[in-house]
């Protein structure tokens, strides 16, 4: 490979590290579940994602039982460009009587739904 294929090598492996897939998927750092003797729960959820502008930004998250039945969607309007980690609430998110351990997964304009889940055992107030 002569210096000038050497160059332009280096130059596309460049280009292509710089692409907006380099943000990669979003990913939930921690969640704080506030759950009540009626199985209502409150969620804050902190996501991690390389926002890259309207084009790749994290916007959303949801939170499944363990056999992927859906019980709530946050939806994410816009990028935290500036903002990283950042931490958005979901409120009276209803927990079914046989429901003791919850997944939530986060979402990416770019990809959709993360490949990680986040597991959480829920703890319910006696009040």
């Amino acid at each position: 490979m002569n210096m000038l294929s050497k160059i332009t090598t280096l130059i596309i492996a460049a280009c292509t590290l710089s692409h907006p897939l380099s943000a990669g998927q979003a990913v939930i750092e921690n969640v704080k579940a506030e759950c009540n003797h009626k199985r209502v729960c409150k969620f804050d959820v902190t996501i991690s994602h390389a926002d890259e502008g309207w084009t790749h930004f994290a916007n959303g998250w949801q939170i499944f039982t363990t056999n992927g039945e859906l019980l709530g969607h946050r939806a994410l309007a816009h990028p935290h460009v500036k903002e990283q980690p950042f931490t958005r609430t979901i409120r009276n998110i209803k927990i079914p009587p046989s429901v003791d351990t919850v997944f939530l997964r986060a979402n990416d304009s770019l990809h959709g739904a993360s490949d990680r889940k986040y597991v959480l055992k829920l703890h319910f107030s006696e009040y």
